[in-house]
């Protein structure tokens, strides 16, 4: 076993990370396991700074034009609306060199995004961790494994993947054009179960429990393990029986505790109902008064409207 520095080690890196918040100072510390050197980073914020003095220790903050100089790998993680804007104003200023790897962290934009820098020599990639971030440094540990949704032009493929590996994760190629609907497909299946979840919780203390984690938590973890090993053949429940009368008792209930609720509420048993009947769980004609209900729910909301 080589007792030499890991940074000592062929193929380490000078990265610079344009955005020190959760992702960019995780991804970053990251990369610094990996035997990579963060050189520089970015971070205006109080809360970015302070996460950076506590996953980059040591790291100098520097403007984004700066952090871009002394780096060969830039790794760009900001919002999705402002990427855009930043890599080309970046160009504006010369900033880019050819040689120069930049990646970017959105899962929503692919490599068009990074023409600014490519146009000027620099070698673009687009790494997406599908995974939710904290900025605190059990992070770390949930890189492990975590899927990196990867886009790179040919020759550099084994570039990202080899970067995400690196990162403890596992690359997923997706290509350039399905990137908008990869990233739709996650904002489904993690931000929107953080809101039904919550929305299930606040619910469950109007209906007077004091613990609602300790209700739902077996039952959602038993839900989702059973969707991913099943599919819609996990799917139980009032709509996927087509109770009706169940149903209708639900939307009324809400419409009284949580009348902001009845629209989801009515949008999700449909789409439930269109998948239980399309799964073969629930018959047409055994939907019929089901969807019924849900069509006069959603009439009598865009009356009140």
């Amino acid at each position: 076993m080589s007792s030499a520095s890991p940074h000592a080690r062929p193929g380490r890196l000078a990265v610079g990370i344009i955005g020190a918040g959760r992702v960019g100072a995780v991804l970053g510390a990251a990369l610094t396991r990996a035997g990579h050197t963060v050189v520089a980073a970015s971070g205006v914020s109080k809360a970015s700074r302070d996460r950076a003095a506590r996953l980059l220790p040591g790291v100098p903050l520097l403007p984004a034009d700066e952090v871009v100089a002394v780096a060969d790998l830039v790794l760009l993680a900001v919002p999705d609306d402002t990427l855009a804007g930043l890599v080309d104003g970046l160009a504006g200023t010369g900033a880019w060199r050819p040689g120069q790897i930049v990646a970017h962290t959105s899962g929503a934009h692919g490599l068009a995004v990074l023409a600014p820098a490519e146009n000027r020599g620099a070698l673009p990639l687009a790494l997406h961790p599908a995974m939710t971030f904290t900025g605190r440094e059990e992070d770390l540990q949930r890189l492990v494994g975590v899927s990196f949704g990867t886009t790179a032009p040919a020759g550099l493929e084994p570039v990202a993947a080899a970067l995400a590996v690196e990162m403890g994760g596992e690359p997923v190629v997706v290509a350039e054009e399905l990137r908008p609907l990869y990233h739709a497909a996650l904002v489904i299946g993690s931000n929107h179960l953080i809101t039904l979840v919550t929305e299930s919780m606040d619910l469950l203390r109007q209906a007077g429990v004091d613990n609602p984690a300790q209700v739902l938590g077996p039952l959602l973890g038993a839900a989702l393990d059973n969707s991913l090993r099943f599919g819609d053949a996990a799917l139980t429940g009032p709509v996927s029986r087509g109770d009706a009368g169940t149903v209708s008792a639900h939307l009324a209930t809400l419409s009284g505790h949580s009348p902001a609720g009845v629209p989801a509420y009515v949008a999700m048993a449909r789409r439930t109902a269109d998948r239980a009947i399309g799964a073969g769980r629930l018959k047409a004609a055994d939907a019929a008064p089901l969807l019924d209900v849900l069509a006069e729910a959603s009439e009598d909301t865009a009356a009140r409207s």
